[in-house]
């Protein structure tokens, strides 16, 4: 089992269909909510690292998420071996792992 801290944006005015979405999705549960700026904590339990990649990429495209960022992993029972980073991670334009725009100023 993985666990990852996820931070969301959404636009405050989307902010309670955001979190309707997010709460339908599959091993997502939202934890805190910031009304005033837009502000989500998601926790996402997923069996493996690709499975808890894909649940980030749903994240990411959500209708009105601005941003989705995983801030935080834990490893509990993944019993998988891995030689190398999934494939996701390494590549330059992956949207799973690519540097938000703000970062890069």
């Amino acid at each position: 089992m993985n666990l990852s801290g996820i931070f969301v944006a959404a636009k405050p005015e989307w902010l309670p269909s955001v979190v309707a979405e997010l709460n339908a999705l599959p091993g997502v549960e939202v934890h805190q909510v910031d009304e005033a700026t837009g502000r989500i904590v998601v926790v996402q339990e997923a069996a493996d690292i690709p499975a808890e990649i894909e649940g980030l990429k749903r994240i990411k495209a959500l209708p009105h998420v601005v941003t989705a960022e995983m801030v935080y992993h834990y490893l509990a029972d993944d019993r998988q071996v891995y030689d190398d980073l999934p494939a996701e991670l390494v590549e330059q334009d992956s949207p799973a792992c690519a540097v938000p725009a703000y970062l890069n100023d």
